[in-house]
């Protein structure tokens, strides 16, 4: 790692290289920890795969652990928390099985993050996106008894979704889009929520039912 003295003695690297550079260090990280896993990854992985030297790493993030940190923040899609409350499921579905997550190797985040799941920072990482984006939401929008319960449940149902499409490959699952899947997912979560829920939802924010 460079010192403060070596690091004053480097010319000066222009901020939109640098800030190309940290982006392109971010893409290589996104890439291999869902494909491999926090343990699996070196820092000099990532450093060869983006082509720069590791010593960039530590100078851009601190350490790997940062660098795990940002590279598996999610950007939720547009409008995933927005719009009638009833289409929700089948919005979060969507982001299952027809989002474009090609910067996290094609997979949806939370389940490629499941690579790292051995790791204490990973698993308070998926925890802290699953019960932000997922549970809280659903938790608000069951009704009757045992809230968190079935929201929890519904929310391992679609990470379960997410397993078997692109981690195990089951064969229906894996060449299913998010309409093969609509009345599956207007019965589970009208079921699990206590309250009329669609299997599809409007791609331009407005609302359909099935």
């Amino acid at each position: 790692m460079s010192t403060i003295d070596d690091q004053a003695r480097e010319p000066a690297v222009p901020k939109r290289d640098r800030e190309a550079t940290r982006a392109r260090l971010l893409e290589a990280a996104r890439l291999r920890f869902a494909r491999e896993g926090y343990d699996a990854t070196s820092v000099r992985d990532i450093a060869r795969d983006s082509g720069v030297d590791a010593t960039l790493i530590f100078r851009y993030f601190g350490s790997k652990k940062q660098l795990f940190d940002e590279a598996s923040a999610t950007d939720l899609p547009a409008g995933l928390l927005e719009g009638p409350q009833e289409e929700l499921v089948a919005r979060m579905v969507r982001t299952v099985v027809d989002h474009d997550w090609t910067k996290y190797g094609g997979e949806h985040p939370l389940v490629a993050m499941l690579r790292s799941s051995a790791h204490e920072d990973a698993r308070r990482r998926i925890r802290e996106e699953v019960c932000a984006t997922y549970v809280n939401a659903l938790r608000d929008l069951a009704e009757g008894e045992d809230a968190e319960l079935r929201a929890e449940l519904l929310s391992a149902w679609m990470v379960g979704i997410g397993i078997l499409r692109s981690v195990v490959g089951t064969p229906a699952l894996a060449e299913a889009r998010a309409a093969d899947l609509a009345p599956h997912v207007a019965a589970v979560a009208t079921d699990l929520l206590g309250r009329p829920m669609s299997g599809t939802a409007d791609r331009e924010g407005g609302s359909s039912r099935t």
